[in-house]
Protein backbone atom coordinates (compact mmCIF):
# COMPACT_ATOMS: atom_id res chain seq x y z
CA UNK A 1 0.00 0.00 0.00
CA UNK A 2 2.70 2.23 1.01
CA UNK A 3 4.65 1.40 -2.60
CA UNK A 4 1.36 2.07 -4.05
CA UNK A 5 1.07 6.05 -2.77
CA UNK A 6 4.72 6.63 -4.06
CA UNK A 7 5.15 9.07 -6.89
CA UNK A 8 5.99 7.23 -9.74
CA UNK A 9 9.52 7.46 -11.21
CA UNK A 10 9.66 9.25 -14.40
CA UNK A 11 11.29 6.73 -16.57
CA UNK A 12 8.28 3.95 -15.55
CA UNK A 13 6.59 2.93 -18.62
CA UNK A 14 8.75 4.74 -21.04
CA UNK A 15 8.88 2.69 -24.34
CA UNK A 16 11.97 0.92 -26.06
CA UNK A 17 11.03 3.16 -29.32
CA UNK A 18 10.26 6.04 -26.96
CA UNK A 19 14.13 5.66 -26.53
CA UNK A 20 14.85 5.12 -29.74
CA UNK A 21 12.98 8.80 -30.24
CA UNK A 22 15.05 10.69 -27.97
CA UNK A 23 18.31 8.76 -29.11
CA UNK A 24 18.01 9.81 -32.67
CA UNK A 25 16.90 13.14 -31.90
CA UNK A 26 20.11 13.52 -29.62
CA UNK A 27 22.42 12.52 -32.00
CA UNK A 28 21.19 14.85 -34.61
CA UNK A 29 21.94 17.40 -32.02
CA UNK A 30 25.16 16.50 -31.15
CA UNK A 31 26.55 16.61 -34.46
CA UNK A 32 24.06 20.01 -35.42
CA UNK A 33 26.22 21.67 -32.33
CA UNK A 34 29.17 20.17 -33.73
CA UNK A 35 28.53 21.75 -36.68
CA UNK A 36 28.09 25.24 -34.82
CA UNK A 37 31.05 24.59 -32.10
CA UNK A 38 34.00 23.92 -34.67
CA UNK A 39 34.19 27.36 -35.99
CA UNK A 40 34.22 28.09 -31.87
CA UNK A 41 37.40 25.69 -31.66
CA UNK A 42 39.03 26.90 -34.83
CA UNK A 43 38.08 30.68 -35.54
CA UNK A 44 41.68 31.95 -33.76
CA UNK A 45 43.51 29.91 -36.72
CA UNK A 46 40.25 29.91 -39.57
CA UNK A 47 40.14 33.67 -39.44
CA UNK A 48 43.34 34.54 -39.75
CA UNK A 49 44.08 32.76 -42.73
CA UNK A 50 40.91 34.31 -44.75
CA UNK A 51 41.04 38.12 -43.80
CA UNK A 52 44.05 40.01 -45.23
CA UNK A 53 47.53 40.25 -44.26
CA UNK A 54 48.38 42.75 -41.76
CA UNK A 55 44.82 42.79 -40.28
CA UNK A 56 44.36 44.02 -36.31
CA UNK A 57 43.19 41.22 -33.89
CA UNK A 58 40.24 43.62 -32.71
CA UNK A 59 39.20 43.61 -36.33
CA UNK A 60 39.68 39.90 -37.04
CA UNK A 61 37.29 39.90 -34.06
CA UNK A 62 34.86 41.84 -35.78
CA UNK A 63 35.25 39.51 -38.78
CA UNK A 64 34.33 36.59 -36.33
CA UNK A 65 31.37 38.54 -34.86
CA UNK A 66 29.81 39.21 -38.30
CA UNK A 67 30.18 35.40 -38.77
CA UNK A 68 28.79 35.01 -35.83
CA UNK A 69 26.22 37.20 -36.95
CA UNK A 70 25.53 35.64 -40.39
CA UNK A 71 25.25 31.70 -37.96
CA UNK A 72 22.69 33.25 -36.47
CA UNK A 73 20.47 34.82 -39.32
CA UNK A 74 20.64 31.52 -41.05
CA UNK A 75 19.77 29.41 -38.55
CA UNK A 76 16.53 32.09 -37.48
CA UNK A 77 15.28 31.65 -41.17
CA UNK A 78 16.24 27.88 -41.45
CA UNK A 79 14.36 27.30 -38.03
CA UNK A 80 11.23 29.08 -39.12
CA UNK A 81 10.88 27.38 -42.83
CA UNK A 82 11.62 23.98 -41.98
CA UNK A 83 10.02 24.11 -38.59
CA UNK A 84 7.24 24.95 -40.63
CA UNK A 85 7.98 22.18 -42.96
CA UNK A 86 7.85 19.63 -40.10
CA UNK A 87 3.88 21.01 -39.46
CA UNK A 88 3.02 20.00 -43.01
CA UNK A 89 4.85 17.28 -44.12
CA UNK A 90 6.10 15.41 -41.01
CA UNK A 91 8.79 15.21 -38.29
CA UNK A 92 10.60 12.48 -39.46
CA UNK A 93 11.03 13.52 -43.54
CA UNK A 94 12.03 17.33 -42.19
CA UNK A 95 15.07 16.07 -39.84
CA UNK A 96 16.61 14.22 -42.20
CA UNK A 97 16.93 17.78 -45.15
CA UNK A 98 18.04 19.43 -42.34
CA UNK A 99 20.43 17.13 -41.22
CA UNK A 100 21.81 16.89 -45.01
CA UNK A 101 21.85 20.49 -44.99
CA UNK A 102 24.18 21.34 -42.10
CA UNK A 103 26.15 18.13 -42.91
CA UNK A 104 27.08 19.35 -46.56
CA UNK A 105 27.80 22.61 -46.06
CA UNK A 106 29.91 22.48 -43.06
CA UNK A 107 31.95 19.76 -45.08
CA UNK A 108 32.49 22.50 -48.00
CA UNK A 109 32.73 25.30 -45.60
CA UNK A 110 36.86 23.88 -45.74
CA UNK A 111 36.98 24.91 -49.09
CA UNK A 112 36.46 28.80 -48.31
CA UNK A 113 38.95 31.04 -49.78
CA UNK A 114 37.82 34.51 -47.99
CA UNK A 115 36.04 35.46 -45.04
CA UNK A 116 33.20 36.23 -46.91
CA UNK A 117 32.95 33.23 -48.43
CA UNK A 118 33.38 31.38 -44.74
CA UNK A 119 30.51 33.51 -43.63
CA UNK A 120 28.51 32.68 -46.38
CA UNK A 121 28.74 28.97 -45.54
CA UNK A 122 27.97 29.04 -42.29
CA UNK A 123 25.02 31.36 -43.03
CA UNK A 124 24.19 28.09 -45.16
CA UNK A 125 25.02 25.85 -42.19
CA UNK A 126 22.57 27.41 -39.53
CA UNK A 127 19.96 27.22 -41.92
CA UNK A 128 19.91 23.46 -41.31
CA UNK A 129 21.48 23.70 -37.82
CA UNK A 130 18.12 26.18 -36.39
CA UNK A 131 15.73 23.40 -38.45
CA UNK A 132 17.06 19.85 -37.10
CA UNK A 133 16.69 21.77 -33.18
CA UNK A 134 12.58 22.64 -34.02
CA UNK A 135 12.12 19.31 -35.55
CA UNK A 136 14.09 17.15 -32.92
CA UNK A 137 12.47 19.15 -30.23
CA UNK A 138 9.29 18.78 -31.06
CA UNK A 139 9.37 15.26 -32.13
CA UNK A 140 10.68 14.52 -28.58
CA UNK A 141 8.07 16.34 -27.01
CA UNK A 142 5.38 14.22 -29.07
CA UNK A 143 6.92 11.40 -28.47
CA UNK A 144 6.49 11.37 -24.23
CA UNK A 145 3.96 11.26 -21.58
CA UNK A 146 3.86 14.36 -19.59
CA UNK A 147 5.19 13.04 -16.44
CA UNK A 148 8.64 12.80 -18.63
CA UNK A 149 8.55 15.67 -20.64
CA UNK A 150 10.79 17.81 -19.09
CA UNK A 151 13.83 15.25 -18.04
CA UNK A 152 13.86 13.96 -21.69
CA UNK A 153 13.88 17.48 -22.72
CA UNK A 154 16.34 18.56 -20.23
CA UNK A 155 18.81 15.12 -21.28
CA UNK A 156 17.84 16.18 -25.24
CA UNK A 157 18.78 19.90 -24.77
CA UNK A 158 22.24 18.44 -22.70
CA UNK A 159 23.41 16.05 -25.38
CA UNK A 160 24.99 19.23 -27.41
CA UNK A 161 27.57 19.66 -25.16
CA UNK A 162 28.73 15.65 -26.57
CA UNK A 163 29.11 17.86 -29.63
CA UNK A 164 30.91 20.42 -28.48
CA UNK A 165 33.32 17.54 -26.92
CA UNK A 166 33.85 16.66 -30.51
CA UNK A 167 34.79 20.01 -31.61
CA UNK A 168 36.92 20.41 -28.95
CA UNK A 169 38.41 16.90 -29.68
CA UNK A 170 39.14 18.20 -33.24
CA UNK A 171 40.32 21.43 -31.99
CA UNK A 172 43.07 19.81 -29.67
CA UNK A 173 44.31 16.76 -31.80
CA UNK A 174 43.59 17.67 -35.88
CA UNK A 175 43.92 21.75 -35.56
CA UNK A 176 46.11 22.28 -32.53
CA UNK A 177 48.10 18.78 -33.87
CA UNK A 178 51.87 19.93 -34.51
CA UNK A 179 52.53 16.62 -36.82
CA UNK A 180 49.31 17.99 -38.83
CA UNK A 181 50.69 21.55 -38.56
CA UNK A 182 54.10 20.94 -39.44
CA UNK A 183 52.77 19.26 -42.46
CA UNK A 184 50.80 21.35 -43.47
CA UNK A 185 53.41 24.13 -43.76
CA UNK A 186 55.91 22.07 -44.73
CA UNK A 187 53.26 21.42 -48.20
CA UNK A 188 53.00 24.90 -48.23
CA UNK A 189 48.99 24.57 -47.02
CA UNK A 190 48.90 26.43 -43.20
CA UNK A 191 45.46 26.52 -43.40
CA UNK A 192 44.83 23.01 -43.90
CA UNK A 193 44.54 21.60 -40.15
CA UNK A 194 41.37 23.66 -39.39
CA UNK A 195 39.87 23.05 -42.71
CA UNK A 196 40.08 18.90 -42.24
CA UNK A 197 38.09 19.91 -38.43
CA UNK A 198 35.43 21.41 -41.34
CA UNK A 199 35.59 18.84 -43.68
CA UNK A 200 34.87 15.98 -41.36
CA UNK A 201 31.15 17.66 -41.21
CA UNK A 202 29.77 15.01 -43.75
CA UNK A 203 29.90 12.82 -41.18
CA UNK A 204 26.42 12.96 -39.46
CA UNK A 205 24.75 12.82 -42.99
CA UNK A 206 24.96 9.31 -42.65
CA UNK A 207 22.32 9.27 -39.87
CA UNK A 208 19.73 9.77 -42.41
CA UNK A 209 19.68 6.14 -42.96
CA UNK A 210 18.93 5.36 -39.55
CA UNK A 211 16.30 8.25 -39.33
CA UNK A 212 14.67 7.12 -42.57
CA UNK A 213 14.33 3.34 -41.17
CA UNK A 214 13.45 3.70 -37.21
CA UNK A 215 11.55 6.55 -36.76
CA UNK A 216 7.63 6.86 -37.70
CA UNK A 217 5.38 10.25 -37.13
CA UNK A 218 3.79 10.45 -34.12
CA UNK A 219 0.66 9.87 -33.52
CA UNK A 220 -0.74 13.33 -32.57
CA UNK A 221 0.57 14.69 -35.77
CA UNK A 222 -0.85 12.81 -38.31
CA UNK A 223 -4.32 13.26 -36.46
CA UNK A 224 -3.59 16.96 -36.50
CA UNK A 225 -3.43 16.26 -40.42
CA UNK A 226 -6.32 14.59 -40.46
CA UNK A 227 -8.09 17.65 -38.30
CA UNK A 228 -6.66 20.37 -40.97
CA UNK A 229 -7.82 17.86 -44.17
CA UNK A 230 -11.56 18.28 -42.23
CA UNK A 231 -11.90 21.72 -41.04
CA UNK A 232 -9.76 24.78 -42.71
CA UNK A 233 -9.61 26.63 -39.49
CA UNK A 234 -7.25 23.86 -37.93
CA UNK A 235 -4.55 24.09 -40.81
CA UNK A 236 -1.02 23.31 -40.09
CA UNK A 237 1.62 25.03 -39.85
CA UNK A 238 0.98 28.57 -40.16
CA UNK A 239 4.10 31.06 -39.33
CA UNK A 240 0.87 34.48 -39.40
CA UNK A 241 -1.10 32.86 -36.77
CA UNK A 242 1.28 32.55 -34.10
CA UNK A 243 0.79 36.00 -33.88
CA UNK A 244 -2.54 35.92 -33.25
CA UNK A 245 -4.62 37.39 -30.39
CA UNK A 246 -4.62 33.66 -29.06
CA UNK A 247 -0.51 32.57 -29.14
CA UNK A 248 1.25 36.54 -29.47
CA UNK A 249 2.06 36.65 -25.82
CA UNK A 250 3.60 33.70 -25.80
CA UNK A 251 5.51 34.16 -29.27
CA UNK A 252 6.94 36.91 -28.55
CA UNK A 253 8.49 36.36 -25.18
CA UNK A 254 9.62 32.98 -26.69
CA UNK A 255 11.31 34.72 -28.89
CA UNK A 256 12.69 37.61 -26.28
CA UNK A 257 13.65 34.34 -24.42
CA UNK A 258 15.81 32.95 -26.95
CA UNK A 259 17.50 35.72 -28.53
CA UNK A 260 18.80 36.49 -24.81
CA UNK A 261 20.04 32.93 -24.61
CA UNK A 262 22.00 33.55 -28.25
CA UNK A 263 23.60 36.57 -27.42
CA UNK A 264 24.74 35.47 -24.01
CA UNK A 265 26.02 32.22 -25.64
CA UNK A 266 28.30 33.41 -28.42
CA UNK A 267 28.72 36.87 -26.97
CA UNK A 268 29.20 35.68 -23.42
CA UNK A 269 29.61 31.88 -22.40
CA UNK A 270 32.12 30.96 -25.52
CA UNK A 271 34.23 33.38 -24.06
CA UNK A 272 35.23 31.89 -21.02
CA UNK A 273 37.83 29.67 -22.31
CA UNK A 274 39.20 32.95 -23.61
CA UNK A 275 39.39 34.65 -19.74
CA UNK A 276 41.29 31.60 -18.93
CA UNK A 277 43.45 30.91 -22.20
CA UNK A 278 44.60 34.94 -21.17
CA UNK A 279 44.86 34.41 -17.69
CA UNK A 280 47.92 31.64 -19.01
CA UNK A 281 49.11 33.68 -21.18
CA UNK A 282 49.59 36.44 -19.00
CA UNK A 283 51.40 33.57 -16.27
CA UNK A 284 53.44 32.35 -19.24
CA UNK A 285 54.57 36.03 -20.66
CA UNK A 286 55.34 36.76 -16.99
CA UNK A 287 57.60 33.81 -17.02
CA UNK A 288 59.24 34.29 -19.50
CA UNK A 289 59.96 37.94 -19.64
CA UNK A 290 60.50 37.60 -15.74
CA UNK A 291 62.29 40.90 -15.04
CA UNK A 292 62.33 42.71 -18.40
CA UNK A 293 60.64 45.76 -19.28
CA UNK A 294 58.76 47.57 -22.37
CA UNK A 295 59.27 44.36 -23.94
CA UNK A 296 58.14 44.96 -28.34
CA UNK A 297 54.72 43.84 -28.87
CA UNK A 298 56.53 41.93 -31.56
CA UNK A 299 58.68 40.31 -29.53
CA UNK A 300 55.50 38.77 -27.54
CA UNK A 301 53.55 37.98 -30.38
CA UNK A 302 56.56 35.78 -31.58
CA UNK A 303 57.00 33.91 -28.21
CA UNK A 304 53.11 33.38 -28.32
CA UNK A 305 53.41 31.84 -31.79
CA UNK A 306 56.28 29.95 -30.47
CA UNK A 307 54.07 28.43 -28.27
CA UNK A 308 50.76 27.81 -30.42
CA UNK A 309 50.25 24.38 -29.66
CA UNK A 310 50.55 24.72 -25.86
CA UNK A 311 48.29 27.24 -25.91
CA UNK A 312 45.98 25.63 -28.40
CA UNK A 313 45.61 22.98 -25.55
CA UNK A 314 45.00 25.22 -22.88
CA UNK A 315 42.30 27.31 -24.64
CA UNK A 316 40.79 23.50 -25.59
CA UNK A 317 40.97 22.67 -21.64
CA UNK A 318 39.16 26.20 -21.25
CA UNK A 319 36.29 25.11 -23.39
CA UNK A 320 35.52 21.62 -21.92
CA UNK A 321 35.51 22.55 -18.50
CA UNK A 322 32.89 25.52 -19.52
CA UNK A 323 30.99 22.99 -21.76
CA UNK A 324 31.47 19.77 -18.84
CA UNK A 325 29.81 22.96 -16.26
CA UNK A 326 27.14 23.60 -19.03
CA UNK A 327 26.04 20.25 -20.14
CA UNK A 328 25.05 19.52 -16.06
CA UNK A 329 22.99 22.83 -16.07
CA UNK A 330 21.49 21.38 -18.82
CA UNK A 331 20.76 18.61 -17.26
CA UNK A 332 19.86 19.97 -14.04
CA UNK A 333 17.29 22.28 -15.29
CA UNK A 334 14.62 19.48 -16.16
CA UNK A 335 14.02 18.54 -12.71
CA UNK A 336 14.54 22.52 -11.33
CA UNK A 337 11.94 23.28 -13.42
CA UNK A 338 9.79 20.57 -12.37
CA UNK A 339 10.37 21.63 -8.64
CA UNK A 340 10.10 25.33 -9.14
CA UNK A 341 7.99 25.67 -12.43
CA UNK A 342 9.34 26.86 -15.65
CA UNK A 343 9.73 30.20 -14.81
CA UNK A 344 11.74 29.98 -11.32
CA UNK A 345 13.99 27.78 -12.85
CA UNK A 346 14.60 30.65 -16.16
CA UNK A 347 15.34 33.14 -13.16
CA UNK A 348 17.49 31.28 -11.44
CA UNK A 349 19.58 30.74 -14.25
CA UNK A 350 19.92 34.18 -15.50
CA UNK A 351 20.33 35.57 -11.83
CA UNK A 352 23.01 33.10 -11.86
CA UNK A 353 24.21 33.71 -15.45
CA UNK A 354 24.68 37.62 -14.44
CA UNK A 355 26.53 37.30 -11.09
CA UNK A 356 29.23 34.28 -12.47
CA UNK A 357 29.41 36.30 -15.60
CA UNK A 358 30.74 39.88 -13.20
CA UNK A 359 32.86 37.37 -11.25
CA UNK A 360 34.38 35.72 -13.66
CA UNK A 361 35.46 38.55 -16.39
CA UNK A 362 35.84 41.82 -13.45
CA UNK A 363 37.00 39.79 -10.18
CA UNK A 364 38.88 36.71 -11.03
CA UNK A 365 42.59 36.82 -12.56
CA UNK A 366 44.48 34.14 -11.34
CA UNK A 367 44.56 31.01 -14.16
CA UNK A 368 43.74 28.46 -11.63
CA UNK A 369 40.72 30.18 -9.92
CA UNK A 370 39.15 31.10 -13.36
CA UNK A 371 40.22 27.14 -14.21
CA UNK A 372 37.94 26.15 -11.43
CA UNK A 373 35.06 28.66 -11.80
CA UNK A 374 34.88 27.80 -15.47
CA UNK A 375 32.50 24.92 -15.10
CA UNK A 376 30.21 26.72 -12.81
CA UNK A 377 30.42 29.70 -14.80
CA UNK A 378 29.37 27.46 -17.68
CA UNK A 379 26.34 25.71 -15.38
CA UNK A 380 25.04 29.01 -14.93
CA UNK A 381 25.34 30.35 -18.70
CA UNK A 382 23.89 27.69 -20.48
CA UNK A 383 21.59 25.63 -18.27
CA UNK A 384 18.85 27.83 -19.42
CA UNK A 385 18.81 26.64 -22.90
CA UNK A 386 17.62 23.39 -21.90
CA UNK A 387 14.37 25.54 -21.14
CA UNK A 388 13.62 26.32 -24.90
CA UNK A 389 13.13 22.45 -25.46
CA UNK A 390 10.80 22.03 -22.51
CA UNK A 391 8.87 25.40 -22.82
CA UNK A 392 8.51 26.44 -25.81
CA UNK A 393 6.22 23.19 -27.84
CA UNK A 394 4.33 23.43 -24.65
CA UNK A 395 2.86 26.35 -25.84
CA UNK A 396 1.23 25.26 -29.05
CA UNK A 397 -1.44 22.62 -30.48
CA UNK A 398 0.48 19.88 -32.36
CA UNK A 399 -0.94 21.87 -35.89
CA UNK A 400 1.74 24.65 -34.48
CA UNK A 401 3.67 23.33 -32.23
CA UNK A 402 6.97 23.04 -34.73
CA UNK A 403 6.13 26.37 -36.11
CA UNK A 404 5.63 27.59 -32.84
CA UNK A 405 9.29 25.89 -31.59
CA UNK A 406 10.99 26.48 -34.14
CA UNK A 407 10.10 30.28 -34.61
CA UNK A 408 10.73 31.08 -30.85
CA UNK A 409 14.01 29.50 -30.69
CA UNK A 410 15.84 30.71 -34.36
CA UNK A 411 13.71 34.31 -34.54
CA UNK A 412 15.48 34.86 -31.34
CA UNK A 413 18.81 34.23 -33.78
CA UNK A 414 17.76 37.36 -35.71
CA UNK A 415 17.13 39.52 -32.68
CA UNK A 416 20.59 38.49 -31.23
CA UNK A 417 22.63 39.09 -34.92
CA UNK A 418 22.65 42.81 -34.53
CA UNK A 419 23.90 42.40 -30.74
CA UNK A 420 26.36 40.53 -31.86
CA UNK A 421 27.23 42.80 -34.48
CA UNK A 422 27.60 45.46 -32.17
CA UNK A 423 29.93 43.43 -30.22
CA UNK A 424 32.56 42.89 -32.61
CA UNK A 425 32.51 46.84 -33.00
CA UNK A 426 33.42 47.22 -28.99
CA UNK A 427 35.72 44.80 -30.12
CA UNK A 428 37.38 46.46 -33.34
CA UNK A 429 40.27 48.68 -33.33
CA UNK A 430 37.80 51.49 -33.72
CA UNK A 431 36.40 51.40 -29.95
CA UNK A 432 38.94 49.32 -28.30
CA UNK A 433 36.79 48.30 -25.57
CA UNK A 434 38.16 44.56 -24.10
CA UNK A 435 36.73 41.14 -23.90
CA UNK A 436 35.96 41.26 -20.26
CA UNK A 437 34.04 44.73 -20.60
CA UNK A 438 32.26 43.52 -23.67
CA UNK A 439 31.37 40.33 -22.23
CA UNK A 440 30.35 41.96 -18.95
CA UNK A 441 28.09 44.26 -20.92
CA UNK A 442 26.47 42.31 -22.85
CA UNK A 443 25.57 39.63 -19.31
CA UNK A 444 22.60 42.70 -18.50
CA UNK A 445 20.66 40.66 -21.30
CA UNK A 446 20.41 38.44 -18.04
CA UNK A 447 18.41 40.56 -15.82
CA UNK A 448 15.89 40.52 -19.01
CA UNK A 449 15.53 36.97 -19.62
CA UNK A 450 15.44 36.25 -15.66
CA UNK A 451 12.13 38.47 -15.71
CA UNK A 452 10.64 37.79 -18.75
CA UNK A 453 8.77 34.49 -18.11
CA UNK A 454 6.50 36.02 -15.22
CA UNK A 455 4.68 38.01 -18.41
CA UNK A 456 3.73 34.39 -19.91
CA UNK A 457 2.16 31.36 -18.83
CA UNK A 458 3.11 28.62 -16.34
CA UNK A 459 3.07 25.06 -18.18
CA UNK A 460 4.08 22.70 -15.42
CA UNK A 461 2.28 19.86 -15.03
CA UNK A 462 -0.04 20.82 -17.67
CA UNK A 463 -0.61 18.06 -20.97
CA UNK A 464 0.43 19.10 -24.51
CA UNK A 465 -2.50 21.22 -26.44
CA UNK A 466 -3.91 18.99 -29.20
Amino acid sequence: MQDELKEEKWYHGISRYQWLVLIIASLGWVFDVFEGQIFVASMNEAMPSLVPKGTLPGDIKNYNNITFGAFLIGGALGGIVFGALSDRIGRKKTMSLTILFYSLFTCLSAFSQDWWQFAGFRFLVALGVGGEWAVASTLVAESFPQKARARVGSIFHASSVLGTYLAILAGAFIIGNESIQTYAENAGHPSLPWRIGFALGVVPSFLIIWIRRSLKEPESWQHAQEAAKADTTKQMGTVTELFSSQYAKSTCIGIMLAAIGFATFWGVHIYGKDAFLNAVKADYQAKHFQGQVNVAEEEIAAYFDSEKTTLKKWEMLGMFLTTTGGGLGLLAFGPLCEWLGRRGAFFLFHAGGLISTILLFQLFHNAIVIGCFLPIFGFLTLGMHAGYAIYFPELYPTRLRGTGAGTCFNAGRILAAPILFLAGWMLSSAVGMTLAQTATSLSMLYIIGAFLPYFNRETKGSELLE
